[in-house]
């Protein structure tokens, strides 16, 4: 009898234990993401307004801790150290994202679209296709953000071609897009990472460089330069990619919320950034940034090259499968498909 009662009281015990174990609230889980916005501009109030989210949302469970402005190197750093497993993810451009798959550049290429509304449709239509391509590579690609129109921001008047061949022009290294473009209309690119390019106006080294007015002002480009074309060569997104083996540490219902909240915000970032565009070009003009009027036989020979740019990168950064989509959906759009 006393063996029994023992053995019932060690049952007991250890019933108690292991309720008091699934009582205990799961282990709080820290998602490390790094970006190259700076803290303040309007990227980070964003994503750290969806963090916050997660958190209250997840009760604890889940934080989304950012490095922003590059303190983690360029994307390229991004990228190594997420497969390294020394980060979770990033908030990165099209340049981050092509380093995970290069294909997804065909959205980003010189004087494809001709509206933001034309981005909008063709990118909603083949966006699941390229996150299809992510997960097999380990990554969740998040819904799109946006970085916006590309401008020439230089110290030096641009009104012809010939002015730009005459300008030193910040060229990101891992841009094979820019770089073939570069290439083709016989300009003169200077490889550099996003965070040499402010020292390198300030030097001399380069006088030129491109990039959305937003960016402009939050990288402090547009305080080093004097002249911005009308002419935008193409249109910058980007997005969050998280890896795969992360997201595993989080219940499945920890990861719906994080997907959902995700996609919430980067539809609101969309819309953040366009207004923030237009403030931001704004705030350039004030602080005596000219915006000098591109001329149409400049504006004609950026698109018959970037048509032969195109031509020249299919089979190399994408597949012409890739291309025809694309192009399907921006027909079908400008035939009014999209209205």
């Amino acid at each position: 009898m006393m063996r029994v009662t023992k053995f019932l009281g060690l049952c007991a015990g250890a019933a108690l234990a292991m309720s008091l174990v699934s009582a205990r609230p799961a282990a709080a889980e820290e998602l490390k993401l790094a970006t190259l916005a700076p803290s303040g501009s309007p990227w980070m109030e964003v994503l750290e307004k969806a963090a916050a989210e997660v958190k209250e949302k997840t009760s604890g469970r889940v934080t989304i801790r950012y490095f922003p402005g590059g303190s983690q190197g360029d994307e390229r750093d991004f990228v190594r150290k997420i497969k390294l497993g020394q980060l979770d993810g990033a908030a990165v451009t099209s340049i981050g994202l092509s380093m995970i798959d290069e294909s997804i550049r065909v959205l980003e290429l010189p004087m494809l679209f001709a509206s933001a509304e034309e981005v909008d449709y063709v990118a909603d239509k083949v966006w699941a296709h390229f996150q299809k391509k992510f997960e097999g590579k380990g990554f969740r690609l998040n819904d799109r953000g946006e970085v916006g129109w590309i401008y020439f921001l230089s110290k030096n008047k641009v009104e012809s071609l010939g002015d730009l061949k005459g300008q030193k022009i910040w060229q990101w290294g891992d841009d094979a897009l820019v770089g073939a473009m570069f290439k083709k209309l016989g300009l003169n690119g200077v490889p550099l990472g996003v965070p040499e390019v402010d020292a390198s106006l300030t030097s001399g080294r380069i006088d030129a460089a491109y990039g959305s007015p937003v960016a402009a002002v939050a990288l402090q480009w547009y305080t080093k330069v004097k002249f911005m074309t009308t002419m935008p060569m193409s249109f910058a997104i980007g997005a969050t990619v998280v890896s795969m083996e992360s997201l595993k540490k989080l219940s499945p219902e920890d990861q719906k919320i994080v997907e959902e909240i995700g996609r919430s915000a980067a539809k609101k970032l969309r819309k953040v950034i366009r207004a923030a565009n237009e403030t931001a070009k704004s705030t350039m003009t004030k602080k005596g940034v000219t915006v000098v009027a591109t001329p149409a036989g400049m504006v004609d020979e950026f698109s018959k090259n970037a048509l032969a740019v195109h031509g020249e990168l299919t089979g190399k950064v994408f597949q012409k499968s890739d291309l025809d989509m694309v192009m399907k959906f921006r027909d079908e759009f400008r035939k009014g498909g999209g209205k």
